[in-house]
């Protein structure tokens, strides 16, 4: 996006500059890493990042506001809600596609949040290899707020151990060795010395909760939560596990339901120009060009179900039309320069919110590039200078 970082870059380019980047990347966590990781960052001038900046503060606005849990009750399905909610989510996630106005202008457009983790430890190592990947001059950064890598480790030792001993927080996920994202979790591992766990090896005991720790049965006293619910619905013969509607002796960071409430279904509520328009299904009274919309579900994760060439057909097959939305549609600008047809990106901003704090702070990133119809493995098969990467902002 800044043009001379780009022509840089560029320039600098080779395939065996990038091997070896990609074998500092690897030795990470050696067979973890288990989707394409991009050639090429992407740069963020100043104003951009602003812009994206001040969209997420009225999106705060709108999550911190005395109402929100009222607004968002609905959205929480009623045999997913896990009792022991708390006041707040520990970390929320905003992306945003690099997009073009009708004046030809760059701007940024928010294509979704949620309430849920990321790459959050894997980025810290990801994006200082990167920055020596890239030979990052010293006036662009990975971190927002003043951030760098240790206070964000510290940060996220505060966020996600608190003052618990380690082994005492287990990082849940089902089948976590065999998730896309695993390698976050080797990195969990390293960075904050808490175990993963899969659901399916989580003890209850009345409302106490162990885990088998080297063969000791060991408290669970914080769960990390990586599990999302709506997944673990679609899982099969993963035999007994611990039934999680009822209420357990337990700190969960962030708490399941925080899914839901910050997700799509937030979207409706939010009045800002780089934030669609986007209306509930069943809410809508005026006809609507279709063409300029794409229909989503509310309760799906990857893109799964997305139609972004929405008929009418397509809206009279929906039977639960209060569970979807129609959001307008965004012009990806095709805006990183590769060797052969340009990119499009988006940025994920991490946002974390810490006990005694009025509000979240954004803290960190990642990026993604693509040059198929959307963002995501299955669109860009075959395909270079796409996968994840790191925005490095001016600063």
């Amino acid at each position: 996006m800044q043009q001379q970082m780009r022509e840089q870059f560029n320039k600098s380019f080779t395939n065996e500059k990038y091997d070896a980047y990609m074998q500092l990347v690897e030795n990470l966590e050696p067979g973890a890493l288990d989707f394409r990781n991009a050639e090429t960052p992407v740069f963020v001038p100043k104003d951009f990042t602003q812009k994206m900046l001040d969209a997420c503060e009225d999106i705060i606005d709108v999550i911190t506001a005395d109402n929100f849990k009222e607004l968002t009750a609905r959205s929480i399905p009623a045999d997913l809600n896990v009792p022991g909610e708390d006041a707040f989510p520990q970390c929320l996630v905003f992306d945003f596609g690099v997009c073009e106005n009708d004046k030809g202008q760059l701007e940024p457009q928010l294509i979704e949040m949620q309430g849920f983790p990321t790459l959050f430890a894997f980025q810290a190592y990801h994006s200082e290899l990167t920055a020596q990947y890239a030979n990052l001059p010293a006036n662009y950064s990975p971190y927002l707020n003043g951030y760098n890598k240790e206070s964000y480790i510290q940060l996220l030792k505060d966020i996600f151990v608190g003052k618990h001993n380690p082994e005492n927080v287990i990082l849940l996920e089902i089948y976590p060795e065999k998730q896309k994202t695993r390698i976050d979790f080797y990195c969990t591992k390293n960075m904050l010395g808490i175990n993963m766990v899969c659901l399916t090896q989580l003890i209850a005991e009345g409302n106490k909760l162990f885990y088998m720790n080297n063969g000791v049965k060991t408290p669970v006293h914080r769960i990390y939560n990586r599990v999302i619910f709506d997944d673990l619905q679609q899982q099969q013969n993963l035999g007994p596990i611990v039934d999680l509607s009822k209420p357990y002796d337990v700190e969960w960071v962030p708490h399941p339901n925080w899914f839901y409430r910050i997700s799509k279904f937030t979207l409706p509520f939010i009045d800002n120009k780089y934030v669609p328009q986007t209306f509930f299904l069943n809410e809508i009274t005026q006809p609507v060009n279709l063409d300029e919309y794409v229909l989503k579900p509310l309760f799906s994760f990857a893109g799964m179900g997305v139609v972004i060439d929405v008929t009418q057909e397509d809206i009279d097959k929906i039977k639960d039309p209060e569970n979807w939305i129609l959001q307008k549609k965004v012009n990806y600008a095709p805006v990183i320069l590769t060797p052969d047809e340009p990119a499009k990106a988006e940025i994920r901003l991490f946002f974390f919110w810490k006990e005694g704090w009025k509000r979240p702070v954004g803290v960190h990133n990642l990026a993604r590039l693509s040059k198929g119809k959307m963002i995501g493995t299955r669109y860009n098969k075959d395909k270079e200078w796409v996968g994840g990467a790191v925005a490095f902002f001016e600063q």
